[in-house]
């Protein structure tokens, strides 16, 4: 295992037998770590950025879908001077390998601390869908705030209500009669919400062409502070005065995509686009730039381009971590399991560190390894020094205690991350959903309406709907499907930004929407990668359908790994119900609830309805 130095030599990095494991609390690297609840002590960031899908999905990961939301990870092919140095001296990241917590992984996860950007120019203004005549506009506003967008500056903020809500709201309101008029209507405005704001930088052309090297004032690490809005807002000043550095542009374009994530603001991955079409036309085929396509790629769920751009990118460069961490991503996402632990490996001896330590997790939380991927991420938590890192790591294993009904410590570990980024959206979304399972209805309510003011995405909508309906009181029901009409608004907005958004359609629509379009999309989504959640999202959206038969081989498929999900276990008990396997369904049922009996305010109850109706009947 060795980092890699500036000119693209490995350093040469001690086994981890040659020095003490960290003690409970303590890092590799001998810094401190704050008690839970307390801020990392500042220090110089390396140069790493983090990479998407919500899982999210990612991400990722969202996201999924977020995709999972996403861990850091360096698209910089250059490693900086004070991580080379750490490495050369012992107290560099330690692999999970060596570490004898075995190697590292995480699906989709978008903490992305590296960005590049392409409005330096009127003409790269105009690509990015900004008229060049606002440029002067642009760069007035930008002396204001962050300067892609506005989120953090005065208007509609100020108010508590962000403007692309509005938008989205406004878009939403009109009633389901008209809503594939009103969806390409919404798009639109909603795109101008989201642009209207952008920051053109306004560097002239001055008839040269000269590629510069990234100044280390810009470096990826330069968004690990937790800061992302000042560290575009720097990037841009710098770009200003630099306009032809392709490491600057390479990097802001990756800000947009963290950006987009963080926030929910699909506008900035065109930007994101042209600003890394930018550092690739100042010094072609640079592997900053394309580990950022790579990232695009995975952000906006085109998946197999991911794939295909990190392979481009690791044979030019074999160490360059965010195209090992997309790869990884990728490979999640393509339902390539056993691919992404070979790759996470590898990747786990090239660059160790946050990025790779939890994509190692998840891919060990996907086979039903709980306990390792426990032990990675606290082994990464400790390696954590940055804002944005501690936030995203505590942010993981509240997720994790989450799924497996530990409502405690999951809030603990939120709690952890809001200390360290109280804006952190993954750990505020899972505070709320385990305020909710803990019985704290009204503080979960109360949490969700203020993360879906400014941040109107898929996950959150439909959990603040679901609760209304749960609650039951008046305008309730009202206000649930306000929230789920939200839904279909942000994916119209979405696709119109280019990224696939059918996972998000079918889970949404299948319990809330029009059951024919969430049939549609699962059948797409399945046509492109076959994952344990796409096996969900189909196997539920056909049963709604009334094709029971053809659901349960899907439900069988979702579970075949060993993922521990307690909202997969339902829809497999209930599948099997329909299908007459009632010993089955009896089993998946009581293992749902057993495991997370609060893991949705509408499925636990159903889940425990069928079971009692089940057991009356044997």
């Amino acid at each position: 295992m060795s980092a890699r130095t500036n000119d693209g030599e490995p350093e040469h990095t001690p086994p981890v037998s040659a020095r003490p494991a960290p003690a409970c609390g303590e890092p590799g690297s001998g810094t401190p770590v704050p008690a839970p609840g307390q801020p990392a002590p500042t220090t110089a960031p390396a140069s790493e950025e983090a990479a998407g899908t919500q899982r999210a999905s990612g991400a990722a990961s969202g996201t999924a879908a977020l995709p999972k939301t996403d861990a850091p990870a360096d698209g910089d092919a250059n490693v900086d001077a004070n991580a080379v140095s750490r490495t050369a001296a012992g107290s560099g990241p330690v692999s999970v390998d060596e570490a004898g917590a075995q190697a590292v992984a995480e699906t989709g996860a978008d903490h992305d601390h590296t960005a590049d950007g392409d409005h330096g120019t009127p003409d790269a203004v105009a690509d990015a869908g900004v008229p060049a005549g606002a440029a002067a506009d642009a760069g007035a506003q930008d002396s204001a705030g962050p300067g892609d967008g506005g989120d953090t500056g005065a208007g509609a903020d100020e108010a508590g209500v962000d403007e692309r809500v509005v938008a989205v709201r406004r878009a939403g309101a009109a009633g389901r009669r008209w809503r594939a008029a009103q969806l390409t209507a919404c798009a639109a405005m909603l795109a101008v919400a989201l642009t209207a704001g952008a920051i053109a930088l306004g560097a002239a052309h001055d008839g040269r062409n000269m590629p510069v090297a990234t100044a280390a004032a810009v470096s990826p690490g330069l968004l690990a502070g937790g800061d992302l809005d000042a560290s575009i807002t720097a990037l841009q000043a710098h770009l200003r005065v630099q306009p032809r550095d392709f490491g600057g542009w390479a990097t802001l374009g990756l800000a947009y995509v963290e950006q987009a994530r963080t926030k929910g603001d699909p506008s900035r991955y065109p930007q994101a686009e042209q600003a890394l079409k930018r550092s690739l036309t100042l010094r072609p085929d640079n592997d900053q730039a394309l580990a950022g396509r790579a990232a695009l790629a995975a952000a906006r769920h085109d998946f197999a381009g991911a794939l295909k751009l990190a392979d481009r990118v690791l044979k030019q460069n074999p160490y360059n971590e965010r195209a090992l961490c997309s790869r990884v991503d990728a490979l999640v996402e393509l339902g390539r399991y056993d691919d992404a632990e070979a790759a996470v490996r590898i990747a786990d001896q090239r660059r160790p560190g946050v990025p790779v330590f939890t994509r190692y997790a998840y891919v060990h939380e996907l086979r039903g390894d709980v306990t390792t991927a426990r032990r990675v991420l606290d082994r990464a938590l400790a390696a954590s020094t940055s804002p944005g890192d501690i936030a995203y790591v505590a942010a993981q294993l509240g997720q994790l205690a989450w799924n497996q009904g530990d409502y405690a410590t999951a809030l603990t570990h939120y709690a952890r991350a809001l200390a360290a980024d109280e804006n952190y959206l993954p750990a505020l979304e899972g505070r709320a959903r385990a305020q909710a399972a803990s019985g704290r209805q009204a503080e979960a309510i109360k949490g969700l309406e203020l993360i879906v003011a400014r941040y109107p995405l898929p996950g959150p909508l439909v959990e603040l709907g679901e609760l209304y309906e749960a609650r039951g009181g008046s305008g309730d029901r009202a206000k649930a499907e306000e929230q789920y009409a939200l839904v279909d608004a942000w994916t119209a907005i979405a696709r119109a930004n280019g990224v696939n958004a059918d996972l998000d359609t079918a889970l949404a629509a299948a319990d809330h929407g029009d059951r024919a379009t969430a049939l549609r999309a699962a059948r797409d989504d399945w046509s492109r990668r076959h994952t344990v959640h796409t096996a969900d999202a189909l196997a539920w959206a056909l049963y709604v359908n009334g094709k029971d038969a053809e659901a349960l081989a899907h439900a069988r498929q979702a579970t075949a790994t060993g993922y521990r999900n307690a909202a997969f276990l339902y829809h497999r008990g209930v599948i099997e119900k329909a299908t007459g396997h009632l010993a089955d369904a009896r089993t998946h049922l009581a293992a749902a609830l057993k495991l997370n009996a609060g893991f949705s305010p509408l499925g636990a109850r159903q889940a425990r309805e069928a079971l009692k109706t089940l057991e009356a009947g044997k």
